[in-house]
């Protein structure tokens, strides 16, 4: 038979803790959206026969955790009570999920059944982890997210499975331990500095790994200068960007080169990312030597097939995860053959578009998740990819065409900033082996530079590039010249804008401007930026024949 592990009693200096005889409570918390809740687990032993009952809106795998966690405590050397034991999670309204709840239901048992003496330092403590059946801890999705959440809620330290020891850890203000099995909670409960890990967050970002090279370099790509430059645009603004032209023009190719150009994620950002990873479980583990790989350090680049459902995109399920378009904040949401999407999946992104959020409606519950990213579209210009061609005729008739265009709808187009045609190549370009492109870091270091005026401009606010600020900044830091302002006149006349297309072309402006080093919007800048904007006119166009 197991015996029963005892350390030594409390120093009457010490405040007698809460915890006593056949009651004992744990602090731990649990997942809602990319948001933590703390949860209270509450466990009493009374006479009776042997039985585990748990309650407080247990999900089914924690429901499953009654066998896991008797298993897990017989193998680490300890008496499961063999009396009736009922489980609490408070607060007994708020759904519970997740295996994180195996150890604090563990070490309440133990302490409600005087196998571990409490201490004050539990008062003070969360605890998160799942056991395995031998007792070893094992990694949870989700711990940035417990972090913050314990912090945030004046927790002082925080124990968690060796694996999710660097996670946690990189949110400054909370102690975190980490334990690889039950069988060292004694010991935990006596010295826990041996569990201890520290993490330098300037050693994280010195030694953090390299920034991963793009599949493609711009300086592989023949031709498409225009391209090439509306490319860096969109990368040195966060703008998105839409791309239309026949098949093999280089569309593809042009945005698997984008990411080489793209600035890496500042330290803020890398923990928005790594949050949203960590809960949807795509977070690489690390280990205590590489704590630095646990962050996200490249931008995002997510590239749905055209198949992809609504809930793949905004996000779902029984417990709603991350979408594809959370999954790309901060990065990049590649959408090839955009025409393809249906077209109520493609009207789910114009909120997001507009307001950088996502929220998913439940019965239960609404969740709201960050959803910044740069849209980042490429289609053909009708099914058979060939209308305007001049060298390919097009076979698709006006009413094909029209429903193919009609997939995407005005109030869409309009919340994208560039819209770009992508003409073939030409016999000179495709046979020219001497002309040498100019390479992506070259680009890159001119898009750095543009960025770093915006972190200085933006200081003081909660964005991080042009494409985010609100009207307010843009009456502050798009202001025109009598130049400026005659030639909007003529452009809102000739091209009908919209107050929200205005919009975007001041801020296109605003980065063109940055590029080019200069203080203030000129003339040269909105012309540049409003040229973007006339393929959208040919794309309503196609979409005016009625279909007999």
């Amino acid at each position: 038979m197991a015996t029963a592990l005892q350390l030594p009693p409390q120093s009457n200096s010490e405040p007698e803790p809460r915890l006593s005889g056949q009651f004992a409570s744990i602090n731990t918390g649990t997942l809602r959206g990319l948001d933590a809740q703390p949860v209270t687990v509450e466990v009493d032993i009374s006479p009776g026969l042997p039985k585990l009952i748990i309650v407080g809106l247990p999900d089914a795998s924690l429901s499953e955790s009654g066998e896991r966690i008797k298993a897990a405590i017989k193998n680490s050397g300890f008496a499961f009570p063999m009396r009736k034991v009922v489980i609490n999670l408070a607060p007994a309204d708020l759904r519970k999920e997740g295996t994180g709840f195996d150890l604090p239901l563990c070490i309440a048992i133990l302490l409600a059944a005087g196998v571990l003496s409490p201490t004050r330092w539990l008062e003070k403590t969360c605890f998160i982890g799942e056991v395995s059946l031998e007792g070893g801890l094992r990694r949870v999705n989700g711990i940035l997210s417990m972090a913050l959440m314990a912090k945030e809620h004046g927790y002082e330290s925080l124990v968690v499975a060796e694996e999710n020891v660097a996670e946690a850890a990189l949110v400054e203000g909370i102690t975190v331990y980490g334990i690889k099995r039950l069988e060292e909670l004694p010991i935990l409960f006596m010295h826990p500095a041996s569990f201890l890990m520290e993490l330098d967050r300037q050693a994280l970002m010195d030694n953090a790994a390299p920034l991963l090279k793009a599949e493609i370099d711009f300086a592989d790509i023949k031709g498409q200068g225009a391209a090439k430059r509306a490319l860096e645009i969109a990368a040195a603004g966060g703008h998105n960007l839409l791309m239309m032209g026949p098949p093999g023009s280089g569309k593809s190719m042009l945005s698997k080169a984008l990411p080489g150009i793209l600035p890496p994620l500042s330290f803020n950002e890398m923990l928005e990312v790594s949050r949203i990873y960590s809960v949807a479980g795509l977070l690489p583990p690390a280990s205590r030597e590489s704590s630095f790989k646990q962050l996200m350090r490249n931008r995002p680049f997510r590239s749905p097939h055209h198949t992809a459902t609504r809930a793949g995109l905004t996000g779902g399920g029984v417990s709603p995860k991350p979408g594809e378009i959370t999954l790309a904040h901060r990065g990049v949401l590649f959408l090839d053959e955009f025409a393809e999407f249906p077209r109520h999946v493609l009207e789910i992104l114009r909120q997001p578009l507009e307001d950088g959020t996502v929220t998913i409606s439940r019965a239960q519950q609404n969740l709201t998740y960050p959803a910044q990213f740069m849209l980042l579209a490429a289609l053909n210009p009708c099914p058979c990819g060939y209308a305007g061609d001049k060298l390919k005729p097009c076979v698709c008739g006006e009413s094909r065409v029209t429903r193919y265009m009609h997939r995407l709808s005005g109030p869409l187009l309009d919340r994208i900033d560039i819209h770009l045609e992508i003409a073939r190549l030409n016999e000179d370009e495709l046979l020219n082996q001497n002309t040498k492109a100019e390479s992506s870091e070259s680009i890159r270091l001119r898009v750095l530079a543009a960025r770093d005026r915006q972190t200085e401009r933006f200081k003081d606010s909660k964005i991080y590039c042009n494409a985010e600020m609100s009207p307010q900044q843009l009456n502050q830091h798009c202001k025109l010249d009598e130049a400026g302002q005659a030639l909007m006149q003529k452009a809102i006349r000739k091209y009908q804008l919209s107050a929200r297309t205005f919009d975007r072309i001041l801020r296109m402006a605003r980065t063109i401007a940055d590029l080019s080093h200069a203080e203030s919007i000129q003339l040269p800048h909105l012309a540049e930026a409003l040229q973007y904007r006339g393929l959208q006119k040919q794309i309503k166009a196609a979409m005016t024949f009625q279909d007999k």
